[in-house]
């Protein structure tokens, strides 16, 4: 035998084989098989909808189905398994059978024929070819045939990325062929291309200067501001007190002292500083004195020349030949008054 032939013969066991579990499996769901030559002999693996009925009770069926293989067909020495179809809407032998069957129900081919393309594209499929084709509704046959997404009819593709299915219905005026192709999700279809967007230029990227301590840090190293203002005030009793400008502790409602304005009278001339004394070299905080003239006034007044300083926001100021500090708003004595 030439190899022509023998290429020829090995594809018509197959058709054969084919048909042979497309009849034998119709109840079961057949959904194909896949045939591969090993050196241990022939695998056939079968998909089907329902598994179980394939095997059979006890697996007499499965067992029928390889004596048969190697006294019918003459394969050598077959080994069948089974595998289970979870999408049965995306095998398209499946989808040919039940469309077939449709029709042998007395459904109407466009009605069958649209219900099972809806089926099909819903579960995922990129596209899906029905072709109906026999007597469909008078004495004369033609053809019908329904398209939906994307789908290739020749060349490599066609046979390597297309499942096909083929089923016929028999009818009281003739047999009914239909043909189902679903091109599956997920493949890779050739000649597809896609339009790249246009980006901007790229912008050479500066670095950022290390940052040493985190935000969290310097969030809690940072002072609380009502920590502070509640460090300088307090509750003894029912009253408040508060401290401010290196002043002791005092009640809040007390009015504070501001320093008392010159009266537009009086003419005051700067003298030459004064040095500080021995008290006043003692701390920095100590209150700053200054010497001043005034005008002359009337005999029994406070004296002409007297020393002024600024006491904590209190003027005060000290007579000549006194060495005692008062505030200069104190009232004082003239001589001859009663006491």
């Amino acid at each position: 035998m030439g190899i022509e032939r023998k290429f020829v013969q090995d594809g018509l066991t197959k058709a054969r084989i084919n048909e042979y579990f497309t009849k034998q499996l119709e109840r079961a769901g057949y959904g194909g098989m896949v045939m591969n030559r090993t050196p241990m002999g022939t695998q056939i693996t079968l998909l089907a909808e329902k598994p179980g009925m394939v095997i059979g009770k006890g697996g007499k069926t499965i067992q029928r189905l390889t004596r048969d293989m190697s006294y019918i067909f003459n394969v050598d020495n077959p080994q069948i398994e089974v595998q289970e179809v979870k999408v049965p809407e995306l095998n398209a032998q499946m989808m040919a059978n039940r469309l077939a069957n449709a029709l042998e129900r007395g459904w109407y081919f466009r009605k069958a024929g649209y219900n099972m393309l809806s089926r099909i594209m819903d579960s995922g499929a990129l596209g899906c070819q029905i072709v109906i084709s026999g007597k469909l509704t008078g004495p004369r046959s033609r053809v019908s045939k329904i398209v939906e997404g994307y789908i290739k009819h020749a060349g490599k593709p066609a046979e390597e990325l297309v499942d096909s299915g083929y089923a016929m219905a028999v009818k009281k005026l003739g047999a009914i062929g239909c043909c189902v192709r679903i091109v599956p999700p997920g493949t890779v279809l050739p000649g597809k291309f896609h339009m790249l967007k246009e980006t901007a230029p790229e912008t050479p990227e500066v670095a950022e200067p290390e940052v040493k301590e985190s935000i969290k840090e310097v969030v809690e190293k940072a002072p609380d501001k009502k920590e502070t203002e509640m460090a300088n005030l307090r509750q003894v009793g029912s009253i408040w007190e508060h401290r401010h400008d290196n002043m002791d502790w005092h009640p809040m409602s007390r009015p504070h002292d501001t320093p008392a304005a010159a009266k537009p009278e009086e003419v005051v001339e700067a003298k030459p500083e004064v040095q500080p004394t021995e008290e006043a070299k003692v701390t920095d905080e100590a209150p700053t004195e200054t010497s001043v003239e005034t005008a002359a006034q009337p005999e029994g007044e406070t004296p002409v020349s007297e020393q002024t300083r600024d006491n904590n926001g209190v003027e005060e100021h000290k007579h000549e030949g006194k060495n005692y500090w008062h505030p200069s708003k104190t009232v004082h004595k003239v001589k001859g008054d009663d006491a």
